[in-house]
């Protein structure tokens, strides 16, 4: 695929906007953890690996330009980049001891056309620090002028496929998923369908950015993912998403959606494992990898009712513009009513599953051409 070439992802991958009860903005708790627990780390990877020197902001007055890519309505994505910016801060305070402080930053929020960015733009405080701009259009693409960026940030996005695989959904096809919404890991060409698409989406992401960064600019990546050799099925995220296939098929079952819109659903997630993320970044060639981590978060430290409703309550946020595209509303809200009553009846199970998921950390620095 062309540099230039967009894909344009269905109006469902946006998450429920607004600021209202059943918002993203109200209902991510669990996203805003994994942007607290990388705090120290995009600190830490800021002062030792970012040289503002060899940036050129020694002898300019420069602006240092940052972009979220993925930032959905907020309020997420100010914390990730304020604490960006104050990290910097530090940084060209110890580099240039007391010189002229940095003349201020951009930041260029991005996420898809159906994004909310009005909500987005209404919740962001005003802020003297930095100048803001919106920027509609898929990450898997090119958004910027080549190196307009010093830093680039995404959280919790690359996990989301451009599309799901046609294989998984063609009836003659050996990797047809049949039975299941997910990529579960228990049959080897529907876990190869998903993993194809998801090295061809990080390939054209990281290719992107590699255009719009700087030489010797970061990127940290934060995503969802796997431990080495764990299956998706074994983990408790996968008992949760099979949770919610269930009640889509309860919904067959009593004949409220046919058996075919069912099994044209599977959700467009990967969830990857360290070591895959590394060898598509070693084939790219145009970042070297400074860091790889994974991130410890404290909704596993709650209580069990804490974490049903942000189970209930940031599943509905993500996936309920996903559902009534394919199903319909009346649909997707019977789907969310079942699936709070299964998940209070078998959270056991899935809390006490033998894996869980991982948030990988990533930082990538761009190299110098």
């Amino acid at each position: 695929m062309a540099i230039g070439e967009i894909k344009e992802l269905p109006k469902s991958w946006a998450m429920l906007g607004g600021d209202g009860p059943e918002s993203y903005s109200q209902n991510s708790s669990y996203q805003k953890g994994v942007v607290d627990a990388s705090m120290e780390m995009v600190d830490d990877g800021i002062m030792e690996k970012l040289d503002l020197k060899s940036l050129g902001f020694e002898s300019t007055n420069d602006t240092f330009r940052i972009a979220d890519f993925g930032c959905s309505v907020g309020p997420n994505t100010f914390f990730a980049v304020e604490n960006i910016m104050k990290a910097v801060e530090h940084k060209h305070l110890a580099q240039f001891n007391n010189s002229a402080p940095l003349s201020g930053f951009q930041v260029f929020f991005n996420d898809v056309t159906t994004n909310d960015f009005n909500t987005l733009f209404k919740a962001l405080r005003s802020n003297e620090k930095y100048c803001s701009a919106g920027v509609p259009g898929t990450f898997f693409g090119r958004l910027l002028p080549r190196s307009t960026l010093h830093f680039a940030h995404s959280s919790y996005c690359l996990h989301w496929l451009s599309k799901v695989p046609k294989e998984v959904l063609d009836s003659e096809s050996p990797a047809w998923n049949k039975g299941s919404i997910q990529c579960d890991g228990l049959k080897k060409e529907v876990t190869k369908a998903y993993s194809a698409q998801f090295q061809s989406d990080m390939s054209t992401f990281l290719e992107a950015r590699a255009q719009e960064i700087v030489g010797g600019g970061l990127m940290v990546i934060i995503t969802g993912g796997l431990p080495d050799g764990v299956l998706m099925s074994q983990a408790g995220i996968g008992m949760y998403y099979d949770l919610l296939g269930s009640c889509l098929i309860d919904m067959a079952e009593l004949g409220v959606v046919s058996e075919e819109k069912l099994d044209s659903f599977n959700l467009p997630l990967y969830y990857s494992s360290s070591k895959e993320i590394e060898e598509i970044i070693k084939a790219n060639g145009n970042f070297s990898i400074e860091r790889m981590d994974s991130l410890s978060h404290n909704i596993w430290k709650t209580s069990r009712e804490t974490k049903i409703k942000v189970s209930v309550t940031g599943g509905r946020a993500v996936f309920q513009g996903l559902l009534e595209d394919h199903f319909g509303r009346e649909v997707a809200e019977k789907t969310f009513e079942n699936f709070e009553t299964k998940l209070d009846e078998n959270f056991s199970i899935i809390d006490g599953a033998a894996h869980e998921h991982i948030d990988h950390f990533i930082l990538l620095k761009r190299n110098v051409n």
